[in-house]
């Protein structure tokens, strides 16, 4: 066995050097202070690496379908009023959604951004009491009242109470509400009054739109809109402006959940228009986005990158919508992001690769700084240090 452990011995790649040839200097002490507090503060650097989370990120082809897109929206525009205010959404597919008011809220402001009243719905009134009838005013036998939508009935049975149901039958007709004054149920609720008592407010809609997740637009616009001939229109003579001040700040724009490190572009964006007449577009790249936490939770989102234009009307020409327009469509390529740990093993070795390293670097000063004090002492010693 003594052989064994001699040649095992023989093996040792530290040699001890007996403590009576050990010599201490005052740079080796200095250098082994440094060196320690060094390797100190690259321990905590790694142990801080490894206790928190990292994250990943991947690219990958998105091969969803059949889902669904959610937008959050904040916008004011400090001078067009909550009543000629509305928001449209449509895309490729052929879906479209006008005058939407589910899951929106509108706030009327003044001039100096102070809220006036907040409403769930645009223009709009509850019914009144005694609508007209169809048959001349006059009641038959237990007849129930009815209102006349002018000559946008459907049906015999249709009936429009208000001035709103007035105007969604004409939209479903694709007439434009152009006299007002002309439609008793609008003069009984004064819906021109309306619109004039809201001059020179503002409003700030937001809520949330669901939309097809396939490339497609969504604009706020002054007036119900309507098609007519294959064109979208909007019913801007009722109200007999001659131009819209499409001037906005959009506080917040997103498409999806919030995600730790998100960057939505648009939000603060303020724009302030300058030329009567236009319409002011954003066209939007969006990215599909899955973030997964360190406790596996996964949140679908997306980001998305964005270019600006305004589109101002020529003479000549016909007069563009005005309004805020949102051109978006849907990157194929998909980004994941995924939180996790450094691994045990991959501490330990940075750790080892500290220590070790520093010690070598240390030693390395610390013998130069030796051997040279030494070279310079004996160069003094025979008088050849000049």
């Amino acid at each position: 066995m003594d052989k064994v452990f001699n040649k095992v011995r023989n093996l040792d790649a530290y040699p001890k050097i007996n403590e009576d040839f050990f010599s201490r200097t005052l740079s080796g002490g200095i250098i082994t202070l440094v060196s320690s507090i060094a390797m100190l503060l690259l321990f905590f650097s790694e142990l801080r690496l490894y206790v928190h989370t990292v994250t990943e990120s991947k690219l990958v082809v998105d091969t969803s379908r059949g889902e669904k897109l959610r937008i959050n929206f904040d916008v004011t525009f400090p001078a067009v009023p909550c009543s000629l205010l509305s928001l449209d959404a449509m895309d490729i597919s052929g879906e479209q959604h006008l005058d939407i008011r589910h899951d929106i809220v509108k706030k009327r402001i003044d001039s100096h951004g102070n809220v006036i009243e907040v409403r769930p719905d645009g223009i709009g009134a509850p019914k009144i009491e005694k609508p007209l009838q169809r048959h001349g005013g006059r009641l038959e036998h237990n007849e129930t009242y009815c209102g006349s939508c002018y000559g946008a009935e459907v049906s015999d049975e249709d009936c429009c109470n208000s001035c709103e149901e007035v105007r969604e039958a004409y939209r479903k007709k694709g007439w434009g509400l152009t006299n007002p004054d002309m439609i008793d149920q609008c003069k009984r609720e004064g819906f021109v009054q309306k619109i004039k008592d809201e001059e020179g407010e503002g409003c700030n809609i937001y809520g949330s739109l669901e939309v097809n997740k396939v490339a497609g637009n969504f604009h706020f616009a002054p007036g119900k809109s309507f098609h007519q001939s294959n064109f979208h229109v909007h019913d801007l003579l009722a109200f007999q402006m001659d131009s819209y001040n499409i001037s906005h700040k959009i506080n917040k724009l997103a498409f999806g959940d919030h995600f730790p490190g998100i960057v939505n572009p648009l939000d603060g964006v303020h724009w302030v228009q300058e030329a009567p007449h236009g319409a002011y577009q954003y066209f939007i790249k969006v990215v599909p986005t899955i973030y997964t936490d360190i406790q596996s939770h996964t949140i679908q989102s997306n980001q998305f990158s964005v270019t600006e234009h305004f589109k101002g009307s020529e003479m000549g020409r016909s007069m563009t919508l005005p309004g805020v327009f949102f051109f978006y469509d849907l990157s194929p390529i998909k980004v994941t992001f995924t939180e996790e740990h450094v691994s045990f093993l991959h501490f330990v070795t940075n750790i080892c690769a500290i220590v070790g390293g520093i010690f070598t670097v240390a030693g390395l000063v610390d013998a130069f700084i030796y051997h040279g004090q030494r070279a310079l002492k004996k160069k003094m010693e025979i008088g050849k240090f000049s």
